[in-house]
């Protein structure tokens, strides 16, 4: 079938409604324009995902002559000066075709062309320009970051095709290529990791950061991009506070004019919870399209929420209760607290959306809240969650999602007695059903899974863990995954600046961008194993101070 009107309203009108996805993206932030080659790369990746979906769609050549170039501007890349007879976008699609096929020279560009008069007309051509011109056109006029672009997004092309069962001229390269001659099939040393790494957080942050806008307007003298270099570079430090950030920072930068402390955190106060939960939203689901293109990435996969604190609190918190609230130890302290959703097991650990926790809000909410946006980023198949969220109406709700989930259970009578049995009897391990009340004769049904725990200090009952799971004891060594969310949690916090003020939105956007930061670290150490080494695992050959270390260089800093 071939594309019509109506089936080509139909995608933009699905990319319309998508959430945390703008097209065109230099209309998103003003770190891109039309220039911008990255939002030209992120734009067709967005198109493709939804294009190929369509059942009227079947052919990447169509897709190639269809996708709309007139808002590209093409100027900045175009190394010709004068009349020419060709436009740019018009040989934007004739390398996008050359690409997608793997041709190496002209000839077999020009042939098959002439064979398809049909095609050739669709790409713009009344007439065929002839070898050399082609080949200047790509290897003089085209400027080495549109090539690259076009040889990007021509990959991305075949990926999202084939993803669709879509038939495709060749097989895609699943392991992304990043403008490095380095051959080696041995261990990595450092330095090739290093010099990887380099390159690959280049990328990511000009893919990544665009997604976060102040809004501020035109005319401002000091660039936007400045306050998200200050914000990197408050984390690069451990516990540095914006004032003194600031100033290190107007020495270190290379920027001519940078924010002050005190401007920094007012541009930050002025964002909204909603306006940062929507750009990390749109920031994350940029980092897990460019991720998604690898062999590694598992797209599908389980999810662990869980509750974090910040430090105890020790300041007045008068006006603040609902937000300053207890402990999770239920101590005598009050603590900030957040929420995050992270993908655990065999998926590279990426924080997939974050919220603040308020007084007076459900588990059974934030839960929910957290799986929304979850799902609308990644497949999800199985959940895991700490024991505060051991409640029957949250496991009703992920039962009724479709989903499966293993939560410990605090013990309460009845479990303190099984477990007593149990250790009379010598016994591992027990499974029984068991239904959890939730009101106006409604049940819900769980299993217990009881399971002694090898290393235990302890020589009485409390040598027994109890679970809640609705997909088997089988999938009980899951939880074990959990881990990597304490772990994760205490990168982020190494992440954050340091404050002592009380303003809620400064707080959390402080910990969102810091759950970024992880993130940005956790994706570019996917893609350099997968580079240099064709596989990937949990163990991180980038550290974060790698990552952290390169992203201050990117910034301009230092």
């Amino acid at each position: 079938m071939s594309s019509t009107e109506q089936s080509r309203r139909d995608v933009f009108r699905t990319i319309a409604q998508l959430q945390h996805v703008e097209w065109p993206a230099y209309g998103s932030t003003p770190l891109y324009d039309r220039s911008s080659v990255s939002a030209l790369q992120s734009d067709i990746r967005t198109v493709a995902r939804v294009w190929f979906d369509h059942d009227a769609h079947e052919s990447i050549a169509e897709f190639i002559c269809q996708y709309p170039l007139k808002y590209v501007d093409f100027g900045q890349h175009d190394e010709y000066f004068g009349s020419t007879r060709y436009q740019m976008s018009q040989l934007v699609r004739l390398f996008l075709l050359k690409e997608i096929h793997g041709w190496d020279h002209e000839t077999a560009l020009l042939t098959f062309l002439q064979q398809r008069p049909a095609l050739r007309r669709d790409l713009g051509f009344e007439r065929m320009p002839n070898q050399s011109t082609v080949w200047r056109s790509w290897h003089e006029r085209f400027s080495v970051d549109l090539r690259e672009a076009v040889q990007t997004a021509a990959r991305t092309i075949l990926i999202k095709a084939q993803n669709a069962g879509i038939a495709i001229p060749r097989e895609p390269e699943r392991k992304l290529s990043y403008r490095n001659d380095i051959e080696d099939d041995s261990v990595p040393d450092d330095q090739t990791v290093l010099e990887r790494a380099k390159t690959i957080t280049d990328h990511v942050s000009h893919i990544v950061f665009p997604a976060f806008s102040l809004d501020r307007g035109d005319g401002c003298e000091i660039h936007e991009n400045a306050y998200w270099d200050l914000q990197t570079y408050l984390g690069l430090r451990e516990r540095l506070a914006a004032n003194e950030g600031a100033r290190s920072f107007t020495y270190e930068s290379t920027r001519e004019r940078t924010p002050l402390g005190h401007a920094h955190r007012e541009q930050i106060r002025d964002l909204s919870v909603s306006e940062i939960r929507e750009m990390y939203r749109q920031a994350v689901n940029r980092l897990l399209s460019e991720v998604a293109e690898t062999e590694q990435f598992f797209r599908a996969g389980i999810v662990a929420i869980d509750i974090t604190e910040a430090d105890p609190f020790t300041g007045d918190r008068t006006g603040h209760e609902d937000e300053i609230i207890g402990t999770k130890e239920k101590t005598d302290e009050y603590a900030y607290q957040w929420a995050t959703v992270q993908l655990v097991g065999n998926a590279i650990p990426l924080v997939l959306d974050a919220r603040p926790v308020r007084k007076g809000k459900s588990r059974k909410e934030i839960v929910g809240d957290l799986l929304d946006s979850a799902e609308e980023l990644v497949h999800v198949d199985n959940v895991l969650m700490d024991r505060e969220f051991d409640s029957q109406h949250v496991l009703e709700m992920l039962s009724q999602r479709g989903l499966s989930y293993v939560v410990p259970k605090r013990m309460q009578t009845s479990e303190k007695a099984q477990a007593k049995r149990l250790l009379q009897r010598d016994q591992d391990r027990y499974e029984t059903d068991r239904k959890l009340h939730l009101g106006k004769n409604e049940w819900h049904e769980t299993t217990l899974v009881y399971r002694r725990n090898e290393d235990s200090e302890h020589d009485d009952h409390r040598q027994y863990s109890v679970f809640m799971t609705n997909c088997g004891s089988g999938h009980l060594t899951e939880y074990g995954y959990r881990w990597e969310i304490e772990s994760g949690y205490r990168s982020i916090k190494r992440f954050m600046p340091a404050t002592t003020s009380k303003d809620f939105g400064l707080r959390f956007f402080y910990f969102a961008f810091a759950c970024l930061l992880y993130s940005i670290w956790r994706a570019v150490d996917l893609l350099v194993q997968v580079e240099l080494t064709g596989e990937y695992e949990h163990s991180p050959i980038v550290t974060a101070d790698n990552t952290l270390t390169l992203l201050k260089k990117e910034t301009g800093i230092g």
